[in-house]
C-alpha cells in the first residue's frame, strides 16, 4: 500500500511538472506578464473576478496565466484564494447614478438625456480578422469626451417619474450574503441577483435567450446599458460617516418588459436588473433577463414551466465552479464503485441466461408431429 502511494504521489508530482512546462510553451518565445495578461486581455480578467467574486485585476490576470487560459479554473483558483482573506467590513451600497460612463445606451429611447455613448464594443465591428494585429502594429487612439454623471441620468427614472415602471421594493434589512452563506431555498430576490452576478456567464447567456424564444414569455427591450467607474465607500466607525476607498469598473443592465397587470397591480412597465464587475455586458444583459423571468411569482404572472423560471434548477446549476467539481470528478478513480456494478451486471445475466435456459423447450424431446386431417 505505502508502494501505491508513493508511486501515485510521483505520477501527480510528474503530471505537475509536465503541466507547468505545456503552461510555458516555446521558450524561444517571450512569456506573457501579468501586465500584458491585465490590460491586453481585459474581457477574461473581467469574467473571472465577477465569476469568483474577487476585485482584484492583478490577481485574475495571474490566475489566467496560472490556468493556461481555462477561465473556469481561473475562477476557481480566485475563489479559493478569496477563502484566506480577512474582512473588515462592507461598503455601502454602489451609486450607479454616480457613474463615469465609458459607455451608455438605450434601445428605448434615442433621444435620452446625457445621449448615446457608445464607448468600447465590438457591436459595430464587422467580425472579420484583423491581420493587422498578427503584425503587432500600434492601435490608434479614441477621441472621447467626458461626460459629467449629473448629465447622464438613469433611463428608468423617466418611466417612474410618469409611474409607469413599478417602484422596486426597498428594505433596510441585510441581505444574505452568499460568500459566506450557504444557498438555501427559498431565495428572496437579492439572493437571487447573488447568485446570478456570479455565475456562469454561458449558463446565463443560454437561459436569458430561451426566455426571448417564449420559453417565460418575457419580451425585453433593454432599457438602459451603462459601463464605468464607480466610487466604493466604506463608512470608518472611527469617523462615524463614509469615505470614498477606491473606484471600480462595472456593467449595469436594466432591462424593461410589459407587464398587463394583475389584480393588485396596474398595468405597467416592470424591471429585469443585472451589475456585474468590468466590462461584462454580455452577462449583464443575460442576467436581467433571467432576473425578470425568476420575478413570476412576485408579480402574479403565470409559471409556464420554463427552465428560467424555476428557481432552484437556475441557482444550483449556475455556479461553474460547482457544475465542474461534480462533472469533472467522475474522471477521478471510481474502482471499488465500478467493480461493484461489474459483478452486479455479471451476476444479473448470469440469471438472465438461467431464465431463459429454463423457459426454452428441451432440445433432446423428440419433435411429435400432429396427423394431418
Amino acid at each position: 500500500m505505502y508502494v501505491a502511494v508513493k508511486g501515485g504521489e510521483r505520477a501527480i508530482n510528474n503530471a505537475h511538472a509536465w503541466l507547468a512546462e505545456e503552461r510555458r510553451g516555446d521558450t524561444g518565445i517571450a512569456e506573457l506578464s501579468i501586465e500584458q495578461i491585465r490590460e491586453q486581455l481585459a474581457l477574461a480578467v473581467n469574467r473571472v473576478m465577477a465569476e469568483g467574486s474577487l476585485y482584484d485585476p492583478d490577481l485574475a490576470a495571474l490566475a489566467i496565466k496560472q490556468s493556461r487560459g481555462d477561465l473556469i479554473e481561473a475562477i476557481f483558483l480566485i475563489r479559493a484564494y478569496r477563502t484566506t482573506l480577512p474582512r473588515f467590513g462592507a461598503s455601502e451600497p454602489l451609486d450607479t447614478g454616480a457613474m463615469d460612463c465609458d459607455r451608455r445606451i438605450s434601445a428605448t429611447f434615442k433621444d435620452a438625456p446625457g445621449g448615446q455613448i457608445l464607448g468600447p464594443t465590438f457591436d459595430y465591428t464587422h467580425r472579420l480578422l484583423d491581420f493587422k494585429l498578427a503584425a503587432e502594429g500600434g492601435a490608434p487612439e479614441a477621441v472621447s469626451e467626458p461626460a459629467d454623471p449629473m448629465d447622464i441620468p438613469h433611463i428608468a427614472s423617466f418611466l417612474g417619474a410618469e409611474g409607469l415602471l413599478q417602484e422596486e421594493a426597498k428594505s433596510d434589512a441585510t441581505p444574505r450574503d452568499l460568500t459566506r452563506e450557504p444557498l438555501s431555498f427559498p431565495a428572496d430576490r437579492a439572493v437571487r441577483l447573488q447568485a446570478l452576478t456570479r455565475g456562469d456567464e454561458g449558463f446565463l447567456l443560454g437561459l436569458g435567450y430561451s426566455t426571448q424564444r417564449g420559453y417565460a414569455r418575457n419580451h425585453a427591450f433593454v432599457g438602459e446599458l451603462r459601463i464605468g467607474k464607480v466610487p466604493v465607500e466604506m463608512e470608518i466607525p472611527e469617523l462615524g460617516f463614509a469615505i470614498e476607498i477606491g473606484e471600480i469598473d462595472v456593467t449595469e443592465c436594466e432591462t424593461v418588459n410589459q407587464f398587463k397587470g394583475s389584480k393588485v397591480e396596474p398595468p405597467q412597465f416592470t424591471r429585469g436588473y443585472g451589475l456585474v464587475f468590468g466590462q461584462t455586458e454580455r452577462k449583464a444583459i443575460s442576467m436581467a433577463l433571467v432576473d425578470r423571468a425568476l420575478r413570476w411569482e412576485e408579480l402574479g404572472e403565470e409559471n409556464a414551466g420554463a427552465a428560467a423560471q424555476n428557481v432552484e434548477f437556475v441557482l444550483s446549476h449556475s455556479d461553474n465552479i460547482q457544475a465542474t467539481g461534480f462533472v469533472e470528478h467522475i474522471k477521478l478513480p471510481h474502482y471499488v464503485d465500478f467493480q461493484a456494478e461489474l459483478e452486479l451486471v455479471r451476476r444479473l445475466r448470469r440469471e438472465a441466461e438461467a431464465a431463459q435456459q429454463a423457459a426454452a423447450p428441451d432440445a433432446t424431446q423428440p419433435m411429435v408431429e400432429e396427423p394431418a386431417e
